[in-house]
């Protein structure tokens, strides 16, 4: 991969003193101030492939807490205004940090400021050169997988989590680009997301796997969806192999395979139970058909003592 344009980012550098000297000078209030100077400094044109200095962001955020959504909105009018894409993966690197150590309420509270996605980069593209039209790839899957990261709602467990590894596995094929800097930085925060919601998965089935009665005691639409997550997640596999080049989680895949075994046992049970009792009640039909095609009604005359056959009263019925 080549270096950035060196003209272009000097240009960056520039805009971006401009900026810090201009956010200096805003007459507000002291800490907001600091805020604006620190995110721009974090999020600069220079060294565009390095990771962001994000350390002065984290303190702030850290000693003023009740401001920290102060630095998230900052960010994120950083990152929709930006059409370069070192600058826009700088601002996904330092939310996702922010985020990652703050507290639920502040993402409601984020989340009750938008009628949609937050991130929303699904539209992002830098032109500059092939590189950055490349990367753009990069910033377009990372803002989807913080997205999708915010959509999980209270209740939400199994399917949500498999979700999660479906996005990150959508990932750019393009894993010589992991070699840069800000990439390799993107791939260990995603990781360790990663490697948490596996845990959290292992948990969620091993329920299943430690006890088989909670499996059969399952209706059919729920049965049904734990077969479908675990076969989403066995499809996810191979590119999270080539993705995070381990295979510490060889357990949960074991795991994954026998509880799926024990859903197809309960499903092909439940199928064979339900064949039973339709071919006994197909039988019990046709018997009752049998009976009553061959029962007929006649009129049978019952002979009264010293009465002859033509003086009978025809007025009873046998079934015979």
């Amino acid at each position: 991969m080549k270096k950035p344009d060196r003209l272009k980012n000097m240009l960056g550098i520039l805009k971006d003193k401009v900026l810090i000297l201009k956010a200096s000078l805003v007459i507000s209030s002291k800490p907001t101030k600091f805020f604006n100077v620190a995110v721009l400094r974090a999020t600069t044109y220079h060294n565009p492939s390095d990771p962001p200095p994000i350390d002065a962001v984290l303190a702030l955020a850290h000693n003023h807490r009740p401001s920290t959504g102060v630095i998230i909105h900052a960010l994120l009018r950083r990152l929709h205004g930006t059409h370069n894409v070192y600058v826009a993966l700088k601002c996904l690197l330092t939310l996702h940090h922010l985020l990652s150590n703050s507290k639920p309420a502040l993402k409601d509270q984020i989340m009750s400021h938008s009628n949609g996605p937050i991130f929303n980069m699904s539209n992002f593209r830098d032109e500059s050169d092939r590189d950055t039209w490349e990367l753009s790839d990069w910033v377009r899957w990372y803002a989807d997988v913080l997205d999708y990261s915010f959509s999980r709602k209270r209740g939400e467990r199994l399917n949500w989590l498999v979700g999660m590894v479906e996005i990150i596995c959508k990932s750019p094929d393009s894993l010589y680009y992991q070699k840069l800097g800000l990439i390799y930085e993107v791939m260990k925060l995603v990781g360790e997301d990663y490697r948490m919601i596996m845990r959290e998965i292992n948990n969620n089935i091993n329920q299943f796997g430690n006890n088989k009665r909670i499996i059969e005691d399952l209706n059919d639409d729920l049965l049904k969806d734990l077969l479908g997550d675990l076969k989403r997640l066995k499809n996810s596999r191979e590119k999270l192999f080539l993705m995070f080049l381990n295979k510490k989680n060889d357990g949960i895949w074991g795991l994954i395979d026998q509880v799926e075994k024990d859903v197809e046992y309960v499903k092909e049970k439940r199928k064979n139970m339900r064949l039973v009792m339709f071919q006994g009640t197909e039988s019990t039909r046709v018997v009752d058909n049998r009976v009553s095609e061959s029962t007929q009604l006649a009129v049978v005359p019952v002979l009264p003592r010293g009465r002859k056959w033509l003086d009978v009263e025809w007025n009873r019925l046998v079934v015979v």
